[in-house]
């Protein structure tokens, strides 16, 4: 199937009924994309709706259109499954396998819906009609704009579309370090740009508007709960749920927690782990060559990108933080 063809007979011939969902925990990409890609769908006279499985991180809370989001998990599981059950067409933004949405996956498998995945993760699983897919892409939010480019639709793009789509681009490319940040990535940034992005207020918002009590987590975090195995070139954090309790962390206040074990000088592999619920959660990131998407898969029932990926496990911390450290050893010569 010619995708950009299916996609424009799709969305553009009348209006419909559309939902978007992104993957649990959404993060800057899968809010900005989803949110862009729902701002330009309504300039074509759709009536969207965007649905997380759960709670945003509370610093994306000045995203345009973030106040239409409806959050599954706080009450809103009758109206997901509504909305969902209704639809015309469902967009999958920044996931394509089912189980990243949760409870929501069964609804989304039954609908008859036309499902459209817009993904940049490297496993997949073979649920949607139309896969607008590219594992060499930085971002969803990419993806997107390359739909809308290719549609022929760039104009419909204005300035809340573009900061939708810039701090997805920004966030997964961690401010355009990752090595897949091409010149044709910073192009289309530049054509955000044009738009009338505000680049220093939007770094400021990301990065920059730090709570103390997050702060004081970070600075207790980095004495008490870093672990750093320089013979394996491994660093990781380990953090108990007491911690985020103790310090009144809000959604969001551990992402990008990993990227400190990560800039550790002489480190290839870093991990986040950590207690959440009845399971902990578990972020890696590498650098070079060794692949933390294929060791989150075989071992943490995860997956992602070659040096950003996650999993978890449903033992308990102490069991957990002991199979990773005995997998990093077992892996040595990967990491060498």
């Amino acid at each position: 199937m010619d995708i950009i063809p299916a996609i424009e007979k799709e969305i553009l011939s009348q209006p419909k009924r559309i939902v978007i969902t992104m993957h649990t925990n959404p993060d800057a990409d899968a809010l900005g994309a989803s949110l862009g890609l729902a701002a330009f769908l309504k300039k074509k006279n759709h009536h969207v709706s965007v649905i997380a499985p759960t709670a945003y991180p509370e610093f994306l809370d000045w995203l345009p259109g973030i106040d239409e989001v409806i959050i599954y998990e706080k009450n809103n599981q009758q109206l997901s499954f509504e909305l969902i059950a209704s639809a015309d067409i469902i967009f999958c933004v920044d996931f394509a396998i089912l189980n990243r949405i949760n409870e929501l996956a069964s609804a989304v498998k039954q609908t008859k819906a036309t499902k459209i995945v817009i993904d940049h993760h490297l496993d997949t699983e073979d649920f949607a009609d139309v896969m607008l897919w590219n594992p060499k892409a930085t971002a969803a939010a990419e993806l997107v704009y390359e739909l809308i480019e290719a549609l022929g639709e760039t104009d419909c793009i204005d300035k809340s579309i573009a900061e939708c789509l810039y701090v997805g681009i920004l966030t997964d490319t961690v401010s355009f370090k990752t090595p897949n940040t091409t010149p044709h990535v910073h192009r289309i940034v530049a054509n955000l740009l044009e738009f009338g992005v505000e680049v220093a207020k939007i770094n400021k918002l990301v990065y920059d508007s730090n709570s103390l009590n997050k702060l004081k987590f970070l600075s207790f975090i980095l004495s008490n709960r870093l672990t750093v195995l320089p013979d394996y070139k491994t660093a990781y954090i380990a953090i108990k749920s007491a911690d985020a309790k103790q310090f009144n962390l809000n959604t969001g206040d551990t992402e990008g927690l990993v990227n400190y074990a990560l800039s550790i000088k002489g480190i290839v592999l870093a991990a986040l782990i950590k207690e959440k619920y009845d399971r902990v959660c578990i972020s890696l990131r590498s650098v070079g060559d060794f692949a933390v998407n294929t060791f989150a898969k075989e071992y943490f029932h995860g997956g992602g990108h070659k040096n950003a990926a996650g999993g978890m496990t449903n033992l308990s911390l102490e069991e957990t933080i002991n199979i990773f450290e005995t997998l990093v050893k077992n892996n040595q010569d990967l990491l060498n």
